[in-house]
């Protein structure tokens, strides 16, 4: 673990968005060998995914972001960076999904801008859309971290929540890999091609996560504002797609256990490790 820590934030966040891309991957891979999946278990997967990014999103995000606040001075009003960050987060994603052209697993309505666009374009669009705020933040995650002393228990707890971070979305992308990549290939694509687009869908991963590291690296005092933002930026997620996704096919008990169940493991995983 020591070499990982004497790498800095942004080589710190390339790796561990990389290695999410690369769970992605492994889940798309299922197209391989074969087409369909039973519902009932992608179903609790997507729940487990919903479940992961809920609890990232205040153990790892919003939690700290208010312990930064009341370190950097903020008082009574050590609420206010979160809430001001979350919010913005939400409301971006929220004009995101708005403008960009896409179209949902399972699902025929176009949202967005009217376009030509393919439909297996559209389910690209929009699960790349989904990628952009899970490597934010893990990139923010780390740059929050290189914020503190490497060398003090602080520092190393923090690099170690960034870490727990990235395993945790790394899990629930290979459900997510696994769902694209089947959608695409119900949309005529060979196995391969359906691969190779699907995993690409997490390549933003790294792109935002050394973006989100190197940004919170650069102005300081917004930390506390910048993991509330990916923490807000995330919620949406689960909020707009993971959690109607997951009950789409009628298996709400399974997909509610899913949530449970991802929560707990998030939960343990921050804990344990930070």
């Amino acid at each position: 673990m020591d070499w990982f820590i004497e790498l800095g934030a942004i080589a710190q966040a390339f790796i561990a968005t990389s290695l999410t891309w690369v769970a992605t991957a492994v889940g798309a891979a299922i197209v391989l060998t074969t087409s369909r999946v039973s519902h009932r278990w992608l179903d609790a997967s997507l729940g487990v995914a919903a479940g992961v990014m809920i609890a990232a999103s205040f153990w790892s995000l919003l939690n700290p972001s208010i312990r930064m606040a009341v370190e950097t001075g903020y008082g009574r009003w050590r609420w206010l960076p979160a809430l001001i960050g979350f919010l913005a987060g939400g409301a971006l994603l929220q004009a995101a999904d708005r403008l960009l052209p896409h179209v949902h697993l399972d699902l025929i309505e176009l949202e967005g801008l009217r376009t030509s666009w393919r439909r297996s374009t559209l389910l690209l669009a929009a699960i790349t859309l989904h990628h952009i705020p899970e490597g934010l933040a893990v990139g923010v995650a780390f740059g929050a971290a290189a914020s503190i002393d490497p060398g003090s228990a602080a520092g190393a707890t923090a690099i170690a929540s960034a870490v727990a971070l990235a395993i945790g979305i790394g899990l629930q992308n290979v459900p997510e890999g696994t769902a694209v990549a089947l959608a695409l290939r119900r949309e005529g694509m060979g196995r391969r091609r359906a691969l190779f687009w699907a995993q690409m869908s997490g390549a933003v991963d790294p792109l935002a996560g050394v973006a989100g590291a190197g940004l919170v690296m650069l102005v300081t005092p917004a930390l506390p504002y910048a993991l509330a933002f990916a923490a807000g930026a995330m919620m949406f997620v689960v909020a707009e797609e993971l959690i109607p996704e997951s009950r789409r096919h009628g298996h709400v008990h399974m997909a509610t256990m899913g949530v449970l169940v991802g929560f707990a493991m998030m939960m343990v995983l921050d804990v344990a490790f930070g």
